[in-house]
């Protein structure tokens, strides 16, 4: 079993992270601002405080363990510009003062720079309100960032393009830089089973250093 440390536990990919890790029985420590925001209780988890804006408190967050994961958002447009890269950075600051023996690193990405079956990038949609625009493009800034980065063993996952709390199926498809999308040319995944993809990322590393995305 893996021990993981997860910023962002309380939010609602973090949530499901942290109940997949728990219920495959790995240990997680959720890191968050607020400790009474986590409601959750088991013989795995422990829950401190954390900014993950500040290198240093990654570093504690991330000694000894074997992953950080960083489900961190920022509620609207401007909050994630000014969250979203500026804790991939320092995220990656924080790391590297571990050295060697720094964890992996795994963070919640976004959908925006994924190409659509037209070769273009799902942010070029028309139509778009600008404040998805601004999350989107802050996951953009955040993954070039992260594929600068040669000395952190990094992993980013987009989700498909429509992301929502539903069922926990264990079933996904995965790509790269391509969105994944069904039959009816939908792209979709539940939170549970993002998740799922990423307990499966955690446990048998398949995409150190790039992005991956997932959909049904």
């Amino acid at each position: 079993m893996s021990t993981i440390a997860l910023f962002g536990a309380n939010g609602t990919i973090g949530s499901r992270i942290l109940n997949e890790a728990l219920r495959r029985g790995h240990r997680v420590t959720a890191v968050v601002r607020d400790p009474a925001k986590i409601t959750t209780t088991d013989e795995h988890l422990t829950v401190t405080t954390g900014d993950i804006l500040d290198p240093a408190s990654v570093a504690a967050a991330a000694k000894g363990r074997d992953v950080l994961v960083s489900a961190v958002g920022g509620g609207d447009g401007p909050g994630h510009i000014a969250t979203i890269r500026p804790a991939a950075e320092s995220l990656v600051a924080g790391l590297r003062t571990l050295g060697d023996a720094a964890p992996r690193l795994l963070t919640v990405g976004g959908a925006g720079s994924l190409r659509t079956p037209d070769g273009k990038q799902v942010w070029d949609a028309e139509g778009l309100p600008e404040f998805l625009l601004q999350i989107m493009h802050a996951h953009g800034d955040a993954l070039d960032f992260y594929r600068s980065v040669s000395d952190v063993r990094w992993t980013n996952l987009s989700p498909a393009a429509t992301i929502e709390p539903g069922e926990r199926t264990g079933s996904y498809r995965t790509a790269t830089d391509d969105l994944v999308t069904d039959a009816g040319g939908h792209s979709r995944i539940s939170t549970e089973d993002y998740a799922v993809a990423v307990l499966d990322e955690i446990e048998r590393p398949r995409h150190l250093g790039e992005r991956f995305t997932v959909g049904y």
